[in-house]
């Protein structure tokens, strides 16, 4: 009896050496390959899974431990796939519960007002981290993809924005994300939108705030350059905006417009086309979207740079003639 007592002690001095030794590699440091390290786990995977994947993407982590550790401390079906990562100085239990939490490390890309949808395409190939599953898709396959409505064109239809995504995340989640970001932005302008617009969809807003987008140099000039275009689609005037016609050239832009660009007809040239262009030129943001249908109340029909990236305002043709003498041709 002596001796069985004895080895229950021995037993249950061994059984507390090993759940101090436990507790204690739990609250360690975990040794890294380089820090911070960045590791991904893959759906579906175990507590036991996990932590091999850990392993081998370079930290000293034991996945025996790992496991028991997440299993006893209840975690062991919480652990959450996506990108993470380790820094010098985390604990096994640090990450069981970042992990558990779904505490990923997130990667971002902007995607900047005035943009053209090939920009942003370009832009989202060069996203570290993204799947690249757009390859070589058409506009029209892409749009299909988002849940766009079929032949909606891709211009000016994803909002530009800073847009969060896990490592492994796809260029289709982020388009989808920026398109649906756009439609609510733009239903939501539209709803609020100014009276007696000669406005008709909102698609015709969304055209025109790309416009004011390319054509703003100076934000407190926004809802004035609003106002010309506005003034010229009710005078039944061509818009005459520049940045159309660069659009309307593609490849053929080389930096210049030159007198023939101005009269060679395409879809976007509204020095010959009335009112606006088919689509879009460019991504619009907020404040272009607000300027499109809250136009400032003024009467001008023209304006012309002033060289500061302010603009100079005309109501007629006579005081916009005076204007790009001085500012554009620099006669006194």
């Amino acid at each position: 009896m002596r001796f069985l007592r004895k080895l229950l002690l021995l037993g249950l001095i061994a059984l507390a050496l090993a759940a101090g030794a436990f507790v204690w590699w739990a609250n360690q440091p975990i040794a890294l390959r380089e820090s911070p390290l960045d590791f991904s786990v893959r759906p579906g995977s175990s507590a036991l899974s996990a932590a091999q994947q850990i392993r081998a993407q370079g930290a000293d982590l034991q996945p025996r431990l790992f496991y028991w550790l997440a299993r006893l401390s209840g975690r062991g079906t919480e652990i959450k796939a996506g990108s993470y990562e380790i820094s010098t100085g985390m604990t096994p239990w640090v990450l069981l519960e970042r992990m558990a939490r779904g505490d990923q490390t997130l990667l971002s890309v902007t995607i900047p007002e005035g943009w053209t949808f090939e920009q942003m395409l370009q832009s989202l190939a060069k996203a570290p981290g993204l799947q690249h599953d757009v390859g070589d898709l058409t506009p029209e396959q892409i749009m299909q993809r988002i849940g766009a409505p079929a032949q909606a064109p891709p211009e000016g239809e994803f909002f530009p924005d800073t847009y969060l995504y896990a490592r492994g995340s796809s260029e289709l989640d982020v388009l989808r994300r920026a398109y649906q970001a756009m439609q609510k932005r733009l239903a939501a302008a539209w709803a609020q939108r100014a009276p007696d617009l000669p406005l008709k969809t909102p698609q015709q807003a969304l055209i025109l705030a790309s416009i004011i987008e390319k054509e703003t140099g100076k934000p407190s000039d926004r809802e004035k350059i609003a106002a010309v275009f506005i003034n010229r689609l009710r005078a039944g005037m061509p818009l005459q905006s520049d940045p159309t016609v660069i659009y309307g050239m593609g490849a053929r832009y080389n930096g210049n417009i030159t007198k023939r660009d101005l009269q060679t007809l395409t879809p976007y040239n509204t020095y010959i086309i009335n009112g606006l262009p088919p689509t879009p030129i460019a991504l619009p943001g907020e404040a272009s979207l607000q300027a499109a249908l809250h136009p400032a109340p003024i009467k001008a029909l023209y304006f012309v740079a002033r060289g500061n990236g302010a603009s100079q305002f005309s109501d007629t043709l006579a005081q916009h003639n005076a204007a790009v003498a001085r500012y554009i041709l620099k006669t006194p």
